[in-house]
């Protein structure tokens, strides 16, 4: 069976599962186009007010495939670097889709699976899932947005220690440390971040988007600009037919309706 990502909807949730039996869910680029065409219909889609990406069988991936990587030290540089822009285009689109992406990860999330899983707003894992960014152990640095999203995450020697060491990572420990947010029983990772979905879902999506823009941007702006970005967010929300639905259903003690 050749790799590939199925996409099934559950209400408002687009689920993307990682399916490549053969290698342990390893991602390859028609992951990753698949990824990209994925997200960019669900943006266009009301009707999807989030998406899960998961693993199929119970794992999350294994991240790079070593056979594949090794025959593509033969190629040209430009050709290498090709396909790493491949895997950045799906992890940045991800980053800037502007509904909600949660991780629901069972099994191994390592190198590349690893990075994806960060780049996703929400991580819920099983409470036997495995992280591990391995790359050191090939020779290798990381790539996916890895280095990026943990040194943001977490202090730097931290940070140094799980992409230098390349040691597992107790998932118990990446719960306490913030980066993961919800601790699943084993097996139900998928349906919790189902839960999880279906609670953000009763959010008025044109604020969510609001806020992972202005969260993503929070670290490159200095406070004085993040200030006024904050404040024309607000006025563009407050004439959002969400803020007169949102305001008059709280002052009425009713669950709101949003579009």
């Amino acid at each position: 069976m050749s790799a590939e990502l199925k996409s099934a909807s559950h209400n408002h949730t687009m689920v993307l599962t990682i399916s490549n039996p053969q290698s342990r869910n390893a991602l390859d680029p028609a992951i990753y186009a698949a990824g990209v065409e994925a997200l960019n219909g669900a943006e266009r889609n009301r009707d999807i007010r989030s998406v899960i990406i998961t693993g199929a069988n119970g794992m999350f991936s294994s991240g790079g495939n070593l056979n594949r990587l090794q025959a593509r030290r033969q190629e040209s540089a430009e050709e290498q670097a090709r396909g790493v822009n491949a895997l950045h285009g799906w992890i940045d689109t991800i980053r800037n889709f502007p509904k909600p992406v949660i991780a629901a990860v069972e099994g191994p999330a390592a190198g590349a699976g690893f990075s994806l899983a960060l780049a996703c707003d929400f991580i819920i894992a099983s409470r036997e899932a495995v992280f591990i960014m391995a790359y050191s152990r090939v020779g290798l640095s990381p790539d996916g947005g890895g280095t990026w999203s943990l040194a943001n995450a977490l202090p730097r020697q931290l940070a140094m220690e799980i992409l230098m060491g390349a040691d597992k990572v107790d998932v118990q420990r990446l719960h306490a440390l913030g980066v993961v947010n919800r601790l699943s029983q084993p097996g139900q990772a998928l349906d919790d971040a189902l839960a999880f979905a279906a609670t953000l879902g009763q959010r008025a999506p044109n604020a969510l988007a609001s806020i992972k823009e202005l969260v993503g941007d929070a670290r490159a702006n200095d406070l004085h600009r993040h200030l006024d970005q904050e404040r024309d967010h607000f006025v563009r929300n407050l004439s959002h037919a969400n803020a007169g639905e949102g305001i008059a259903a709280f002052l009425e003690k009713r669950a709101p309706r949003y579009q």
